[in-house]
């Protein structure tokens, strides 16, 4: 799942987004308003979580653009006036959720899986195909039963491919959902990724379609 933290402060911003990094997501930052809705209008984002006051252009009007213009992202709006006006405000204005600072991380984490099962078209927390489950609220996957511990960008591969439903999924679309704007198009860490994903998946595995990408190849 990719998520966007819209933040100006540079500690708050560096600190959520290693935590959600840690937490499997791929994390871009914005640290102003502006910025952050031309990353949202480029980009195809889960979660949106923005502060509401931003410079250059202010949340309400990040939120109102997003809302306005169709984005499948869920907004998370998050800021130091946090009294019942101030809500009813920010969830008037189009926003999923809202959250006070100070907050806990905790909270916070729980809310942007919450919004991202969310997000159109609707998830639930258990994908399958075949004998292949992924757990994306436990950030775990299986086969027949068996945990098969993966790390998170083999986890964030999996579900891609499992939500293809037998579909083929490009290298660049990988790349897209599961690492961030960071990402050099040239690397080869889906192919370092795909290989240990492979080896833990087992037969039948993941299929490679010669130029056009990679399919999910479930049992029974």
């Amino acid at each position: 799942m990719r998520v966007l933290v819209v933040e100006d402060e540079e500690v708050m911003a560096d600190a959520l987004a290693r935590g959600l990094r840690r937490a499997g997501y791929a994390v871009d930052v914005a640290s102003d308003g502006a910025s952050g809705l031309e990353r949202a209008q480029i980009n195809d984002y889960d979660v949106v979580i923005l502060d509401r006051d931003l410079p250059v252009l202010h949340g309400d009007d990040v939120c109102q653009s997003l809302v306005g213009g169709g984005a499948r992202a869920r907004v998370l709006m998050v800021t130091a006036a946090g009294s019942v006006a101030d809500r009813v405000d920010g969830l008037n204005l189009g926003a999923d959720d809202y959250l006070a600072k100070p907050f806990a991380f905790a909270e916070l984490l729980a809310r942007v899986g919450a919004l991202g099962r969310r997000s159109s078209p609707a998830r639930t927390p258990l994908l399958a195909a075949g004998d292949v489950v992924v757990d994306t609220a436990r950030r775990k996957a299986f086969r027949d039963e068996r945990n098969l511990d993966l790390t998170l960008k083999e986890l964030g591969v999996l579900e891609v491919l499992v939500q293809a439903e037998g579909a083929v999924v490009s290298a660049e679309d990988l790349l897209e959902r599961v690492w961030d704007e960071n990402a050099d198009p040239f690397t080869n860490a889906v192919r370092v990724t795909m290989v240990g994903l492979r080896k833990k998946l087992g037969d039948p595995g993941i299929e490679t379609v010669r130029g056009a990408g990679y399919r999910l190849l479930a049992g029974a």
